[in-house]
């Protein structure tokens, strides 16, 4: 077995940040045929670099067998639609961009956030490497180049569309491997005072609230602001702003663009982050190594619950069909014993089965139709959405149930 590596600065991994076991990837649904098959599980072992701090997951599958044909559709969720409509609309404000002006977005998916842009009259180029889902935002007139970036594919867009005066790339860092190539090609796609903004979970609030499910095979890497700017340091580009955001359990967006232009842009609060990261002790690998201790409490803690809830004689299923939610079910070990079904908004994932856990996945009408005594919320960054969503199962005295990072009923 080889030692593995840092995928943003080589230095050789040794201390493991958690290690939730083997599981399958967590967007590989089943279809009824599949479940007498064979499936694929792999380690999904997190590691912490000692250099820079990236905490990583090695590489068992590639992006191309991960992402050529993807589940996942940003449209599906209000609460991201409004997210994508209020970033568009700050950055054509901030950035002054005009209908001269051309903005890209990688891992565009299926147009949720260009189409605000392209309403408003700027010129777009989505890049998007699963097919399934390029071709729907190409249905909506968002021009999509199926391709996964790097340098080579930022060469061909440029000749192709031109470089960018604003380049988007929302949670997609922690997706990609090759993570060099990448932050290059997203260099190469920007004009040389343009901007780049990236938005990605933080490592900080997935250690504070013991996200661990946030962690899967399709997630490589998880940043903190430190480990952001050095990756992005190396290829030439400076971080000259971040805010904290509230999206999928506490994300950054950052900002930054070549040096000369970062440099009148900078604001203080990428030093007032750091300050805060180093405070928290993210810049000492002691810190990460006890986090394992903290997913097997939370483990313990929701299968006390489950157990307790079916003991009693309740009936419960779950709400969305989530990755994070497939690596929690699959570390806790919660199958049909526990969880009757599960149901999800997007069409692509119902009448399927849950990878490792089998499952089934339902519309969200299959709630209403069998009146569970409880609901949990696997997608929790969407709690309040689903909770309005579910409101309705009240009138049979439903309760609702979030499981991290304490299963926690709602009232």
């Amino acid at each position: 077995m080889t030692t593995p590596v840092c995928r943003a600065c080589g230095a050789q991994l040794a201390d493991v940040f958690v290690d939730l076991g083997s599981t399958p990837l967590s967007n590989s649904f089943l279809t009824l045929e599949q479940l007498n098959r064979m499936e694929p599980f792999y380690p999904l072992r997190a590691f912490v670099c000692a250099r820079c701090f990236l905490v990583q997951l090695e590489e068992f599958e590639t992006p191309k067998n991960i992402f050529q044909e993807y589940a996942y559709f940003s449209s599906y969720s209000d609460t991201w639609l409004e997210h994508a409509r209020r970033y568009a609309a700050m950055s054509i404000a901030r950035f002054g961009l005009t209908s001269a002006s051309h903005v890209i977005e990688v891992a565009s998916n299926d147009g949720y956030l260009l189409q605000y842009f392209k309403d408003a009259g700027i010129p777009v180029t989505g890049i998007e490497p699963a097919a399934n889902v390029a071709k729907v935002a190409e249905e909506r007139g968002i021009p999509t180049v199926t391709e996964f970036l790097g340098r080579a594919t930022a060469a061909t867009v440029v000749a192709q569309r031109g470089k960018a005066n604003l380049v988007v790339a929302n949670n997609v860092l922690a997706h990609v491997p090759n993570l060099n190539d990448f932050i290059a090609g997203l260099g190469a796609l920007l004009k040389p005072d343009g901007v780049l903004t990236l938005e990605f979970p933080h490592v900080m609030r997935l250690m504070d609230e013991s996200q661990f499910d946030t962690i899967y095979h399709e997630h490589f890497s998880y940043f903190s602001l430190m480990a952001a700017t050095a990756a992005l340091g190396r290829h030439g580009l400076d971080v000259f702003d971040v805010e904290e955001l509230p999206t999928h359990g506490g994300s950054l967006r950052v900002y930054a663009a070549q040096r000369a232009p970062a440099s009148t842009l900078r604001t203080t609060r990428p030093d007032e982050l750091t300050a805060s990261e180093k405070r928290s002790g993210l810049d000492n690998v002691a810190t990460y190594r006890g986090f394992n201790d903290q997913a097997r409490s939370v483990k313990r803690a929701l299968l006390k619950f489950l157990i307790d809830v079916r003991e009693q004689g309740k009936s419960l299923v779950a709400y969305g069909a989530p990755a994070k939610g497939n690596t929690l079910l699959n570390y806790c070990g919660a199958r049909t014993d526990l969880i009757d079904y599960t149901v999800d908004r997007n069409p692509y994932k119902q009448n399927r089965y849950l990878p490792g856990t089998h499952i089934p996945i339902f519309p969200p009408e299959r709630i209403a139709e069998t009146r569970p005594d409880f609901i949990l919320i696997l997608p929790w960054n969407l709690r309040d959405e689903i909770a309005m969503q579910l409101s309705y199962v009240r009138s049979w005295a439903g309760k609702l149930v979030v499981p991290i990072p304490r299963p926690q009923v709602l009232s």
